[in-house]
């Protein structure tokens, strides 16, 4: 008999995340059929979109995330004992799977001391911060990027990559000690939003030739404010909303439609896992970048799945440095 342990959504979020909207429960599992797989969790992830996904669930279901996992016992061809595999199986301890959206994976390139970067720089941020700031901010030499939220595991990645494509990049983040680390990434200008002032005059200063492309995790009046400074044929990526997530009663913004329509911007939202099939694009050019030390991440690591919460909670505080995930 194969037990696990798991976190129930017992309430659906109204505004921060709490941890009695968390029961942990343990379950017993079935024995495993032809064609599944049981795995145990080594690493999992907390990611901010995991807070607006909850609330389009159903209370009682085990909280959703990715995870790295070892195979513990197969009666799939495709994944052996022993594999080391990625997959949405959430917050739990032990999964029983088809090996449907599951990733396998190459230990030459995920090495022990590595598995965690399949939740991070080589897995679904690494993917977003590639795919999509090439994909729509297309961007040329010479032009200036702001990222917002750009300590964090994609916006990190995104001002690095902007770096080895010759582009001037401006970062936004939230603390001192961020901005010291986007420094140490290579970007040309970070700023702390939180002791900065004027948005708006600290935009002109920094961007004194405008923006052309605005890669935005954030959302909100960083929003509000770069749109309207934007260049001609400017191209905007939003891949998240973070400031907006908590909020009980939805902010009214800025109307910026005036500013789109009269400089002919580009403003796509891109979801990374509507481009599955060109994941392992991403992260053969990233790996290669990552060995050149063209590319570096840092991970926040929190210790014991009975940290899951603590570690969530801390996205949205501003805890984290690069990726937040739990070791098992």
């Amino acid at each position: 008999m194969t037990t696990a342990r798991k976190y129930n959504v017992e309430v659906l979020f109204t505004g921060v995340p709490k941890k009695s909207d968390f029961k942990i429960v343990e379950e017993t599992l079935r024995a495993i059929k032809d064609g599944e797989f049981l795995a145990e969790a080594v690493w999992l992830s907390v990611d901010p979109y995991m807070r607006g996904a909850v609330n389009s669930s159903t209370i009682g279901n085990t909280m959703i995330g990715e995870q790295v996992a070892k195979v513990i016992e197969s009666k799939n061809g495709n994944f052996k004992v022993g594999d080391y595999v990625a997959g949405m199986f959430g917050w739990r301890t032990k999964t029983i799977s088809n090996g449907d959206r599951v990733r396998k994976l190459d230990r030459s390139i995920y090495t022990d001391d590595k598995l965690s970067t399949a939740l991070g720089i080589l897995g679904m941020p690494g993917a977003t911060a590639y795919l999509a700031f090439l994909d729509i901010c297309a961007p040329k030499e010479g032009e200036t990027l702001v990222v917002t939220g750009a300590a964090g595991a994609v916006g990190s990645a995104v001002g690095q990559i902007a770096k080895i494509k010759g582009c001037r990049v401006v970062g936004f983040a939230g603390s001192d000690e961020k901005v010291q680390y986007l420094k140490s990434l290579g970007f040309d200008e970070a700023i702390n939003y939180k002791t900065m002032g004027s948005l708006k005059e600290t935009l002109e200063k920094t961007c004194p030739k405008g923006i052309d492309m605005f890669f935005d995790n954030v959302g909100g009046e960083f929003y509000d404010t770069i749109i309207p400074q934007m260049n001609k044929s400017g191209r905007v990526t939003i891949v998240g909303a973070i400031s907006q997530y908590n909020l009980e009663n939805p902010e009214k913004g800025t109307r910026v439609n005036r500013s789109i329509l009269g400089k002919e911007l580009t403003v796509k939202g891109f979801v990374v896992y509507s481009h599955l099939p060109r994941w392992p694009e991403a992260f053969k050019t990233m790996g290669e970048w990552i060995d050149k030390g063209q590319l570096k991440y840092n991970e926040t690591v929190t210790e014991g799945f009975d940290n899951m919460f603590d570690a969530f909670a801390g996205l949205f505080s501003g805890k984290n440095l690069g990726k937040a995930v739990v070791k098992a």
